[in-house]
């Protein structure tokens, strides 16, 4: 076989792919993003279970930013959405490429960051109010986003800050005005919030072991919910016939005697009634103000 033969055949041969070496993965971006997935799930799930938020008094900073409109997006808790966003940012820190890695992780820190100073913004301005746990959650966006800038591979070819900022900041800022419009009512119905009366009422009630028996197809019953409105998730409730109207009692309301729907148990007290704010309030002592 001859020189030029084989020199052909040799070039014939597929050129090995260059191996791009797997980065480690990024342990301070997944240590904040841990915290924040932490502290966005207890607040998901106090909003989802109507519990009331540790530390957070009644009427306080935190119960009048947690009971505003700005706490849900989308018919959604804000919390639930801030916990996808820190999820997202742990995730992130696993890629194995470094670029894709660091181009997601700022995109998804940048609007995290964005986001939680619009909040901020509101809850000092228009709410006059603060938060503890959202400081705390605006801290860790802040965190997460010098993270990622400090950490910028060099290895990104023709990469520009003007150019970057010119591609990513303008949509995150038209969506935060677009969630803004929205919020005050100016695009679309602004979200249903929660009275803060009513709010407070309801945390009392199942905090000092009231009891509230009823049954879904009750009409007093509804009714009962409706002077609550949102924050009628939060109230004591006792599902009294799970199965229907001509179903079996539930067991606790078997035990506990209950006749007629609602039926309300406050201080050992048995109140069969419809009862509205201000006669809970009178019932249980609790300071009301503005009470309907």
């Amino acid at each position: 076989m001859g020189k030029r033969s084989r020199a052909k055949k040799e070039g014939d041969r597929p050129v090995p792919k260059p191996v791009i070496p797997r980065a480690a993965p990024n342990w301070p971006l997944l240590a904040v993003g841990a915290v924040g997935i932490l502290l966005t799930s207890y607040l998901a799930w106090t909003a989802f279970n109507g519990a009331h938020v540790k530390g957070c008094s009644v009427g306080g900073g935190c119960d009048v930013v947690l009971s505003s409109r700005w706490a849900t997006l989308l018919g959604i808790p804000t919390a639930f959405w801030g916990m996808l966003t820190y999820l997202t940012l742990a995730v992130t820190a696993l890629m194995p490429r470094a670029e894709s890695r660091w181009k997601l992780g700022w995109l998804v820190a940048m609007f995290g960051w964005v986001y939680s100073v619009y909040l901020t913004t509101v809850s000092l301005t228009i709410l006059q109010a603060a938060c503890p746990y959202c400081l705390t959650s605006l801290t860790l966006m802040t965190a997460s986003l010098a993270l990622v800038t400090y950490q910028r591979p060099a290895t990104i070819q023709g990469f520009s800050w003007g150019r970057w900022l010119k591609f990513s900041l303008p949509p995150a800022l038209a969506v935060i005005l677009m969630l803004h419009l929205n919020y005050i009512g100016v695009l679309g119905q602004a979200p249903a919030e929660e009275d803060p009366a009513a709010r407070a009422l309801a945390s009392y009630l199942t905090d000092h072991g009231a009891k509230f028996y009823g049954a879904y197809w009750c009409p007093h019953c509804q009714q009962q919910k409706e002077i609550f409105g949102l924050s009628a998730k939060r109230l004591p409730y006792i599902e009294c016939s799970p199965g229907g109207q001509r179903s079996p009692q539930a067991a606790e309301c078997s035990e506990a005697k209950i006749m007629n729907y609602p039926t309300w148990v406050i201080n050992g007290n048995r109140l069969e009634e419809v009862m509205t704010l201000q006669r809970l309030s009178e019932v249980t002592g609790f300071h009301l103000p503005n009470a309907n």
